[in-house]
């Protein structure tokens, strides 16, 4: 695939997260994708791998974060991409809120998202997810 397309499937994968278009998303990844988010201490930190962890991690982020995400550049070269972004937020279960400046390494193959690694302000959000002792 060209980079220009890989971009724009790279693209529409965030339209589809901004929609909350879980159908969307999920057609825009291969059955065996591994998406990575670093960090402890908060909901969304682990691999997930396949639909069932994308499933899953799209469940666990609806049920615990309030966030809007806005993808600002993307860079492309062969099957990667990466996406340097904002996102802000709050995590529901301490009422905190957080702002997180971000990078997306993605890889697509054949149209379809294979690999995801974030590159993230793990201390922002752990920061936001931990409860006080006040």
């Amino acid at each position: 695939m060209s980079i220009e397309k890989n971009i724009q499937t790279v693209k529409d994968f965030f339209a589809a997260i901004g929609r909350g278009d879980r159908e969307a998303l999920l057609a825009l990844v291969t059955e065996d994708i591994e998406w990575i988010i670093p960090g402890e201490d908060w909901p969304l930190a682990g691999t997930h791998r396949g639909h069932d962890g994308v499933t899953d991690l799209l469940e666990t982020a609806s049920r615990s974060v309030e966030t809007s995400t806005e993808p600002r550049e993307f860079v492309a070269q062969g099957d990667r991409v990466l996406v340097v972004g904002f996102a802000k937020g709050k995590i529901k279960a301490t009422n905190k809120t957080f702002r997180d400046d971000w990078v997306f390494a993605i890889t697509v193959r054949n149209g379809k998202l294979t690999n995801i690694r974030e590159y993230i302000d793990t201390q922002a959000l752990a920061r936001a997810a931990r409860v006080s002792n006040a």
